[in-house]
């Protein structure tokens, strides 16, 4: 048997599988183990429950290798403790890295080529045929990650902010409202200047709906973050091309929900770098995080 283990740890849902060669043995998903969403105590309970339950599930007790894809994986401490966990479970040869690597392995099994995450936050990661690599973006929901759903969520509530100072027709706020259990402005602002504060990638799916029925300010927050997605491609590509000498194209992969769930987003991304890039490949498929880190486990054995 070569038993390995996969680990997907997202901004807020992580997943894991147990596999023996072909054969999935295990599927399970739990709650985020992202440090900084969560907490470190939360995040350890939230791992081991859900690795208790993938093991249970698989009928085995111990594994031989395991690769986990994580979020935040350079932050002090992080590699150490996933290590840990995961040799506990009996796998002598483990990896940690970023869940932006598991994706693009996804995507093309260790060969080149540029993934753009837009989920909850977003990043953008380009690979050589040698491995080398160039990225962009991915400076948190505070400091960037444009194109993200967080990134709608807040931009969409300023915008509207904008349109209500001007008298300009916008339902995102009475939507946020709703959303947010609010019956006037000073409350709202209040609940969107707290902290830690709201969960603003939770309104993309509203901002989405919007931009759907019409709403003006909304299609330009949906155009925005399309736009700057395709900026961070081109950017990376850029930079493999100057830095990397680059010098034929590599396909594009992509992963998360805004670019999966939000038509408006979607399409403006992939007509966006067709646009730009005649003839470029983009991957039609959503990368699946954990297919890579699976596959990455299984590469450890060899």
């Amino acid at each position: 048997m070569s038993l390995v283990l996969g680990i997907d740890g997202g901004g807020t849902r992580t997943r894991a599988s147990i596999v023996d060669g072909d054969r999935i043995l295990s599927h399970v998903e739990g709650d985020s183990i992202k440090w900084l969403r969560v907490g470190q105590e939360a995040a350890d309970r939230n791992l081991h429950a859900m690795l208790n339950e993938a093991f249970a599930k698989a009928g085995v007790a111990r594994i031989e290798a395991a690769s986990a894809g994580m979020a935040s994986s350079t932050m002090p401490g992080v590699k150490e403790w996933l290590t840990a966990a995961m040799r506990s479970y009996g796998a002598q040869r483990t990896e940690v890295v970023g869940d932006e690597v598991v994706a693009l392995d996804a995507a093309v099994k260790g060969g080149p080529g540029i993934l753009q995450i837009a989920g909850t936050g977003s990043n953008t990661i380009g690979r050589m045929p040698d491995g080398s690599r160039e990225r962009a973006g991915g400076w948190s929901s505070r400091l960037g990650d444009e194109g993200s759903g967080y990134w709608i969520g807040l931009h969409a509530v300023r915008r509207a902010l904008h349109a209500y100072d001007r008298e300009q027709p916008c339902g995102i706020l009475e939507a946020v409202g709703k959303a947010w259990g609010t019956s006037s402005m000073d409350e709202l602002i209040d609940i969107g200047n707290s902290s830690p504060g709201p969960d603003f990638a939770a309104l993309a799916p509203l901002v989405s709906q919007l931009a759907e029925a019409g709403d003006a300010v909304a299609r330009g927050v949906l155009d925005q973050a399309a736009a700057d997605l395709v900026a961070f491609v081109l950017l990376v590509r850029d930079k493999l091309r100057r830095n990397r000498g680059l010098t034929e194209e590599i396909p594009v992969a992509w992963i998360g929900s805004i670019i999966g769930k939000a038509r408006i987003v979607r399409e403006g991304f992939f007509g966006g770098l067709r646009a730009a890039v005649p003839g470029i490949t983009i991957l039609e498929k959503e990368a699946v995080g954990l297919e890579g880190a699976v596959w990455r486990a299984q590469q450890l054995l060899r």
